[in-house]
């Protein structure tokens, strides 16, 4: 490990003579140029930044002026040079620095101004190989890490919104100041650390390595939270370079900021009504602390509000609704008499938004979409001294993928009911059962330790709101180890199962099926959720 030199301090202020600026994203660049050059700041840029510089009228020198090369090899040679990088890295007060620097004629570059190839969105438009590695950017993240390690002297952005916090400093007496270039220097290595992590990632992705040596993620600030789980805890929210549709990339139409815990729960309803395709119809879902208490579909989006409410409106009040098609004003207006924290739809009508205005602290997000079930991902969670990582479920099932195990062949009507149950229990805590008929839950259970419980405390919901299971289905969304649970929930009134199968007491829940006069089917498909 190098050891520290002894370095003199770092000034608090430093002027900025010269700046170093190379961007793809243009936004901003001339205005913010023109300010420098205003200032007497010599610009010193590359390529097509250097081309807008100039045609703006502003006084620029190419890269070439101070390295003494051309750019070569289609660009990716160009700021790879010891006069870029000493200009750079050269600590001012230092003797043997300040002789390099002079014995060499490398002249100090106080800023600059660096946002990288467009790599994760030129992934994200569907790139082949070649094009995609062609978009990394290698002399860019050298540069930005370059200053940022000699943030004692160096101003560094990777974006316009750190340019414009370097003006508004430099407006004052032309320096900045080291507390500014620290946390420029730490957002700048948080930059080339997403960026690397986003090109780690779509390798292992291109070659199929489903367990890298070494796997990174990286997000982007949302928005910092008054605090998280609970009032002690502290949390922040960060999106994922090109996120799938959702609570991530929602816009907020109204309503308080939202919390931990109100995104959490808005992720797990909208994952759930993801699963109901908006052309087959009207669904919604209501979720209270990440688990459903009610879902169903319906031939308008008022009536799938109204059906799925009724699976247990207790539960149902501060909880979250997810529908799968625009949120009209009819609908709006009802779910309005629910003490309702977030509602979240691909989109909502005029009449829905002006009824919303009027009750300020309810949430109303739109998504301008609905993501594919069946779309690719991973998914993570952490443990003590590191995490978990898995692909996302997309299992989805369909008639053909059942195997009826009992005497009785299920209806088709049956075999629709088991089909939305175990969709549903999908997004269950486990132990999951889940009691429906025709496209609504009648009885939840979520949670428990064991399947039989579970299945009790569905059936007991559902009388408690006066649903009647005879003739339902009931899903599990793992295997009945004994026929307990199973004859739990004939006798509450179900009369098909699903479940995948796969216990070595399946024979014995097959004849407690069988003895009741039930249609099972196995799925060959688990979908536990913890």
């Amino acid at each position: 490990m190098p050891a520290a030199p002894d370095f003199p301090p770092a000034p608090d202020r430093a002027p900025i003579k010269r700046a170093l600026i190379s961007v793809s994203d243009k936004t901003g660049l001339i205005e913010a140029a023109r300010v420098l050059a205003g200032m007497g700041v010599e610009l010193v840029s590359t390529g097509g930044t250097r081309k807008a510089i100039a045609e703006a009228g502003l006084p620029v020198k190419d890269i070439s002026d101070l390295t003494g090369f051309p750019e070569m090899m289609d660009g990716r040679v160009k700021t790879l040079h010891p006069m870029v990088h000493g200009g750079l890295l050269g600590v001012r007060d230092a003797p043997d620095h300040a002789k390099a620097m002079t014995d060499h004629a490398i002249g100090g570059i106080d800023l600059v101004y660096v946002n990288l190839y467009p790599f994760e969105s030129t992934v994200a438009s569907g790139a082949d190989y070649a094009t995609a590695v062609e978009n990394i950017d290698i002399g860019g993240p050298a540069m930005i890490r370059s200053a940022a390690k000699n943030h004692g002297y160096v101003a560094v952005c990777t974006e316009i919104a750190d340019l414009d916090d370097v003006l508004a400093e430099l407006e004052a007496d032309g320096t900045t100041s080291l507390d500014l270039r620290k946390r420029l220097a730490a957002r700048a290595y948080g930059r080339t650390a997403s960026y690397d992590a986003a090109i780690s990632a779509w390798f292992a992705d291109a070659l199929g390595d489903e367990a890298p040596r070494r796997r990174a993620f990286a997000g982007e600030l949302v928005q910092t939270m008054r605090y998280g789980e609970n009032p002690h805890q502290k949390a922040a929210f960060y999106r994922f370079p090109n996120p799938r549709t959702g609570v991530a990339t929602a816009k907020q139409l109204q309503g308080k900021e939202l919390s931990y815990n109100n995104i959490n729960d808005t992720d797990a309803a909208f994952e759930l009504i993801a699963e109901f395709d908006p052309a087959a119809g009207p669904a919604c879902a209501i979720i209270k602390h990440a688990n459903p208490c009610g879902l169903a579909t319906g031939k308008t989006m008022l009536e799938a509000y109204e059906r799925a409410l009724a699976c247990d409106p207790v539960s149902a009040f501060g909880g979250i609704i997810a529908l799968n098609g625009r949120l009209d004003g009819a609908t709006a207006a009802e779910i309005l008499k629910l003490l309702t924290e977030v509602v979240i739809a691909p989109e909502a009508d005029d009449d829905a938004v002006t009824l919303f205005a009027k009750k300020k602290n309810v949430r109303l997000l739109t998504t301008g979409g609905m993501p594919n079930p069946l779309s690719p991902g991973l998914t993570f969670k952490s443990v003590a001294g590191g995490f978990l990582v898995q692909s996302r479920d997309d299992a989805r099932l369909a008639p053909a993928d059942l195997k009826v195990v009992t005497k009785r062949t299920p209806t088709e009507a049956e075999v629709r009911d088991m089909l939305f149950a175990f969709t549903v229990a999908k997004h269950v805590k486990s132990n999951a059962i889940v009691y429906a008929k025709d496209g609504q839950t009648l009885g939840v259970g979520a949670g428990q330790m064991n399947r039989k419980d579970s299945a009790r405390i569905a059936a007991l919901r559902a009388a408690d709101f006066g649903l009647d299971l005879k003739g339902s289905a009931c899903a599990s969304e793992a295997f009945f180890p004994f026929p307990d649970g199973l004859i739990q929930a004939a006798d509450a009134g179900c009369t098909a199962v699903i479940q995948p199968g796969g216990s070595i007491g399946d024979q014995k829940v097959i004849d407690a099926a069988d003895e009741r006069g039930l249609a099972m089917v196995f799925t060959g498909v688990r979908v536990f959720r913890h």
